[in-house]
């Protein structure tokens, strides 16, 4: 419901192509089915939707759902809804990818072109040289990275011959494809190359500095698949009844193709979060269906490919000199209001959509975002603030990630604040009760946290059912009746951390960040930006008719 409000609102509002049709597809209930059982339900539902007719469709399909536990200020509203430092009103990373797309459409066959939501691709070509996806089979965008970045994602194994790596575009066939693959295998599969004289496949014995500095391995991104293709897999789909595993559409479906695939991955389980016995029987069945279909590859050699997934991440390509910031021309304030009597804002700080109000300061590196700042605070270095209205006087301590969000409880409405630090670990759990000694909150064990905010450990302390004991499902955030309150509470509860002072949550109904999503009330959220959205456009009414 809350994309098809977003939609809604950004159709109304004339920020997206008016052309196009725009459609929200939701996981069927029951166990999580991944991006690649995702894929498989979205073209039933174009089917139910269109008949045979979606088979003459161009289909953009961006996989925007997840948890975000790694940057959990786009766990409410999604991570396609992740606000952007440029534009006026500001971007969202659905018009950037519209945008980036916007040349695909007319070079392409019908068939569906698959990308996920937090990741931006950008490149340059020739004047005569066109990405076109009008192959049969499935086409990826390949783009040359360091070994590292290799391990993290999918690497082609291209067929040296006919590759030059010169020139900003050419067209390859992919001998095979490595998931996530560790750099020895990368080596023994020849994936490997060298910048420069890329057809020049490095071999893996001794390397020099120089030579080490110049290896590179071809890494996807976004990949094309023709309706041919789209109908095998809904007919599998169909026949598989229910999915009662999570497929990824990149490991699940681009290993099985290209002549030197093997049914070897199908059994490989380690990239997996959680082993459902029908997986590698579900890989199996994949991996014979798809066999021998070709895997065309883009090869972009004056492309890059920055992933925006995690705090980390976020923090480094919005607030330092990073090149994706001088690429896109983010600014250091995007549509936000800010008074002269702020006081100093460093130019490595990003403010989005957001009113600080005289007297504020806000520290190098750090994002505010869709917040209301007032006159007496203070935030340090390096922190993320979104959708939040800090009234009193305070000092957000550096490398700080404090988020707001309403929520619905007994059909009133409710605001709770999660605060962390950027670099804790929102994804990692214990099973015994006995163990969350090994959580830490910023930096000190949640143990010992727990004592100072006089929260009980026992089983009553996780909102997950089964053994995911982690910050996530820890019930520690305290649900009040005003905005400000929640951030002044939430802000406290870290004060008394960092002093180790205790700060007694008694009394208050406490929610885990897992439960605020399950309460949260997009409605409440979207009429704060509205508000904000507001008032910056009558501030710029008011500066203009003075002048």
């Amino acid at each position: 419901r809350a994309y098809r409000q977003k939609l809604a609102e950004k159709l109304r509002r004339r920020e997206l192509p008016l052309g196009a049709r725009y459609h929200v597809f939701v996981d069927p209930p029951g166990p999580k089915i991944g991006n690649g059982g995702s894929t498989l339900h979205v073209l039933q539902c174009l089917e139910d939707l269109y008949g045979d007719k979606w088979t003459s469709f161009i289909v953009l399909l961006i996989h925007s759902g997840g948890y975000s536990q790694r940057l959990p200020n786009a766990s409410a509203l999604g991570k396609i809804f992740t606000a952007l430092p440029f534009g006026d009103p500001i971007y969202q990373m659905l018009e950037l990818k519209l945008a980036m797309y916007i040349d695909f459409p007319s070079h392409m066959k019908p068939g569906i072109l698959i990308t996920c939501s937090d990741d931006i691709e950008l490149y340059s070509t020739g004047l005569t040289e066109t990405v076109t996806f009008d192959k049969p089979g499935f086409t990826a965008l390949a783009h040359p990275s360091d070994l590292t970045v290799g391990t993290t994602h999918g690497v082609f194994v291209l067929d040296p011959s006919g590759f030059s790596g010169k020139g900003g575009l050419e067209y390859m066939s992919c001998h095979h494809f490595l998931h996530k693959p560790d750099v020895e295998t990368m080596r023994q599969c020849g994936a490997v190359c060298l910048r420069g004289n890329t057809s020049q496949l490095s071999s893996s014995g001794d390397h020099s500095d120089s030579e080490m500095d110049s290896e590179c391995v071809y890494t996807d991104s976004i990949f094309y698949m023709d309706h041919s293709v789209a109908k095998q897999l809904l007919t599998f789909y169909k026949q598989m009844g229910t999915l009662c595993c999570e497929i990824d559409a990149y490991g699940d479906f681009l290993q099985a193709l290209g002549p030197g695939a093997t049914q070897d991955y199908t059994k490989n389980t380690s990239n997996v979060t959680k082993e459902e016995s029908r997986l590698v029987e579900v890989r199996q069945k994949l991996y014979s269906l798809l066999k021998g279909t070709a895997l065309n590859v883009i090869v972009l050699n004056n492309s890059k490919f920055y992933h925006i997934g995690t705090t980390q991440e976020y923090l480094f390509h919005f607030t330092s000199d990073s090149k994706l910031k001088f690429e896109l021309d983010l600014l250091p304030v995007a549509f936000s209001t800010f008074s002269d009597k702020a006081k100093t804002l460093d130019q490595s700080a990003s403010i989005i959509q957001s009113i600080l109000e005289p007297g504020c300061f806000i520290g190098p590196g750090s994002i505010i975002e869709y917040s209301r700042i007032g006159p007496e605070v203070s935030v340090g270095k390096n922190s993320i603030i979104s959708g939040s209205h800090i009234s009193l006087k305070v000092d957000v301590p550096s490398n700080c990630f404090l988020s707001s969000l309403s929520v619905k409880i007994n059909d009133q409405v409710k605001y709770v604040s999660m605060v962390f630090s950027v670099e804790d670990d929102l994804k990692k759990s214990v099973k015994l009760l006995s163990d969350i000694h090994s959580l830490q909150f910023f930096g000190v064990s949640l143990l010992e946290c727990l004592g100072l905010w006089g929260v009980k450990v026992s089983d009553q302390l996780f909102s997950s059912e089964n053994t995911r004991l982690g910050l996530w499902t820890a019930r520690i955030f305290p649900v009040c009746s005003t905005l400000s309150e929640s951030v002044t509470m939430s802000l406290k509860m870290l004060n008394s951390v960092q002093h180790m002072s205790a700060y007694k949550l008694n009394g208050f109904k406490l929610l885990s960040v897992e439960e605020m999503l399950t309460y949260k009330d997009v409605e409440d959220m979207l009429k704060f930006r509205k508000q904000i959205y507001d008032e910056i456009c009558l501030q710029r009414r008011k500066e203009k008719s003075d002048l």
